[in-house]
């Protein structure tokens, strides 16, 4: 990334990194296609705070009119041609929003060097969906160029078969296994998102206030995990913590993708414990819609009053 000499502005606040996806939501055996991927939540929700936000992502071309959503909001977008789409089949069960089963329908492929822009960002937030879109070597690239938030999700979620090519295709279930180059990998992040089976999954530790102090030893100084009722961050050697409290669930894909990214815009200018807050609010809102958090900081205010 372009060096910002005292006094200049980078070109953007946050870019994204990760792939757009064409996903199937499926409730009580009824689906819907929808757009997703955390790019395509974390992004919008930004927007509707004023922070400055690129996208690099990669996408079958048939479905980069869908990214014409993005731009609507003022995102900034640079997309790759890839032989598919990424997509995967959510299916839930609306008596328990929390639980989903996990199915991969089509994978874009991974992103390379020569794929990222020479753009300027106070933070690089890489947020890939499963694994095999960014490697080791990216993310030490990606590092060198400035502070990496990474949602550990597309370093643990992987495809059951094994299989990380982009012609991929065939509805095949996505399993959480452990990250063999983990220890290398986290030495690079600055943000670190994991939900709680994934912080279970990565210390075998439970209580996630340990969870989290484990997962910052390996070098990121704020660690962001999120569960069913609220977000736990682990940031400047102390806990912050703060709930989610939606009136319904009916927006709950998403969710942690909205709390990372609110949470990493906010502290662009606020202090930990304020941008937890502010996150879990923006969360709670975002899970009562399908689709991205549109709303204002008004109604962000209204939640943080009560």
């Amino acid at each position: 990334m372009p060096t910002t000499t005292p006094g200049s502005s980078p070109d953007v606040d946050i870019m994204m990194v990760g792939h757009f996806a064409k996903d199937k939501l499926v409730v009580d055996g009824v689906s819907e296609t929808a757009s997703g991927g955390a790019i395509y939540y974390g992004s919008i929700a930004l927007r509707q705070l004023g922070v400055r936000v690129a996208v690099v992502t990669r996408l079958h071309p048939d479905d980069f009119p869908l990214l014409a959503e993005l731009e609507r909001a003022g995102v900034e977008v640079f997309a790759a041609p890839a032989p598919a789409t990424s997509g995967i089949e959510n299916v839930y069960n609306s008596a328990d929003m929390e639980r989903r089963t996990c199915t991969l329908m089509a994978f874009a492929g991974a992103f390379h060097r020569e794929g990222i822009p020479d753009l300027s960002a106070r933070v690089i937030l890489v947020t890939p969906i499963i694994a095999g879109e960014i490697d080791l070597s990216l993310l030490q690239f990606l590092a060198s160029r400035g502070p990496v938030g990474l949602d550990v999700q597309g370093f643990v979620r992987v495809p059951e078969d094994g299989g990380g090519g982009s012609e991929r295709m065939g509805f095949i279930p996505l399993v959480f296994r452990q990250w063999p180059n983990m220890a290398e990998g986290l030495s690079h992040v600055t943000y670190l998102k994991v939900d709680r089976a994934e912080a279970e999954l990565l210390t075998g530790e439970t209580r996630l206030h340990v969870a989290a102090k484990e997962l910052a030893a390996y070098g990121p100084s704020e660690v962001v995990i999120t569960q069913s009722s609220g977000v736990t961050v682990y940031a400047e050697g102390q806990i912050y913590e703060a709930p989610f409290t939606p009136r319904s669930l009916v927006g709950r894909t998403g969710r942690g993708d909205t709390c990372f990214a609110t949470y990493v815009g906010k502290r662009l200018s606020a202090p930990p414990g304020e941008a937890t807050r502010f996150a879990a609010a923006v969360t709670t809102l975002k899970q009562e819609q399908p689709g991205p958090w549109r709303g204002t900081l008004e109604d962000v205010e209204e939640v943080l009053e009560t």
